[in-house]
């Protein structure tokens, strides 16, 4: 008996119905990353794309990176390179983080620091440690759309963090009770944040840190762009501040997160978690039962570049980004029709552009892609799903001259929409 001709076909999709119907309730608040996706157009040559959060390769520092891996790889050295390690990190790379984080104001030790596959990861782990199905994660309202991601697995609720107009304290901790959780940390990027480009300032992160301890919540800060600064003058991060009020980081509730992503190469996933000892050691269990280690051979290499030329390397890209960041403001100046208003930032990899009420970023995301632009709608970086009138641009990626014909042609889309 012959069998019917689309029978592989259907017993394979009723195979794949059954195993999907076995996963985790979680997986439901999964969703693929519009920023991810909307990467694939950087392959085509006609668009200009303001969408991706990502370093110029252009400015990667490859012969660096290429005598680095060499003497990784020597005769000597492969048996360690090429060798599982320990989970805490490359005992080099974790001493060479030690001063950096010195130099901006935080004392810690190596065994404070963890080193991880990219600050993602961090965010991966810290969200699994403290939260609980229904506990509260307070964000920035917009936030970075990884964390989200990060967090939703873990099933939380959220709340906002403003350190301008925060809700009573009383207030906050009533509605995680409500909802049968607790308020577990609050996470936001302190210095040019992903999506705004927005830097809080000393008092606000102070305001931050006041409002930690009122809830008793952890504070989960992402610098990833803090080295991108192009005007004005650095300011302490929270963990620094912290510290500065108790004496000792291991009495402290910040969690930093450091990145080489931003500044090296994001290919290498290279980060790291600075905490209390307590807080280290939790997230060392965490990283062993999910990938042992970061890879050795990448912190050996990202160790060698980092003590060779990390300082000259950073002043390079705030040369090319600061112009780049100028050009894309002196440009939305020109071109965006009123009623369109954006951020300025001191500097990062962002501009945010809210667009006048009752426009959608995502509609109009279609038809700027007819005019080979892109960008990435607000919406997302929402915990709601609201605020669709926005969106954000990125500037690390194109030259000025290219900034300034994508955002003339972005400004006639818009002009059009309104």
């Amino acid at each position: 008996m012959s069998l019917p001709e689309n029978f592989a076909e259907n017993t394979l999709e009723k195979t794949n119905a059954r195993l999907t119907k076995l996963f985790a309730n979680r997986t439901g608040r999964m969703r693929a990353s519009e920023i991810r996706e909307l990467l694939k157009l950087l392959d085509q040559p006609d668009i200009i794309s303001f969408a991706g959060g990502i370093p110029d390769p252009a400015y990667f520092p490859r012969e660096a990176f290429a005598e680095a891996m060499t003497k990784a790889l020597s005769e000597q050295a492969a048996a360690v390179a090429l060798q599982y390690s320990t989970s805490e990190g490359y005992t080099p790379l974790r001493d060479w983080i030690v001063g950096y984080m010195a130099r901006h104001g935080v004392t810690c030790s190596r065994d404070n620091i963890l080193i991880t596959a990219g600050s993602q990861q961090a965010l991966d782990y810290l969200g699994k440690i403290f939260l609980n199905a229904g506990d509260t994660a307070l964000v920035t309202w917009p936030t970075y759309m990884g964390a989200l991601g990060a967090f939703n697995a873990y099933e939380p609720r959220y709340d906002r963090i403003d350190p301008q107009t925060n809700r009573p304290t009383e207030d906050v901790l009533a509605d995680a009770k409500a909802a049968g959780g607790e308020v577990k940390f609050a996470y936001l990027s302190t210095d040019f944040a992903n999506p705004t480009g927005v830097t809080l300032t000393e008092d606000q992160r102070r305001t931050v840190l006041s409002r930690a301890e009122a809830l008793n919540c952890a504070v989960i800060e992402d610098a990833a762009y803090q080295e991108l600064r192009y005007r004005g003058d650095a300011i302490k991060p929270i963990l620094a501040l912290e510290i500065e009020e108790k004496g000792d980081i291991d009495a402290c509730r910040t969690i930093y997160l450091g990145s080489f992503s931003k500044t090296l190469a994001p290919g290498l996933r290279v980060g790291w978690a600075v905490a209390a000892k307590s807080v280290i050691s939790q997230m060392v269990l965490t990283k062993q039962a999910a990938d042992l280690q970061t890879a050795t051979i990448n912190q050996i290499a990202v160790s060698e570049v980092a003590n060779g030329v990390f300082e000259d390397h950073v002043a390079k890209l705030r040369e090319v980004y600061g112009v780049r960041l100028d050009a894309m403001l002196a440009a939305l100046e020109r071109h965006m029709p009123e009623g369109v208003e954006w951020t300025r930032p001191d500097g990062g990899m962002f501009v945010w552009v809210t667009l006048p009420r009752g426009m959608d970023g995502a509609e109009l995301l279609k038809e700027a892609l007819k005019a080979n632009v892109a960008f990435v709608p607000g919406g997302a970086f929402y915990a709601d799903g609201s605020n669709r009138n926005t969106l954000r641009l990125n500037f690390s990626m194109s030259a000025a001259a290219k900034i300034e014909e994508g955002i003339a042609r972005l400004g006639d889309v818009i002009r059009t929409q309104m």
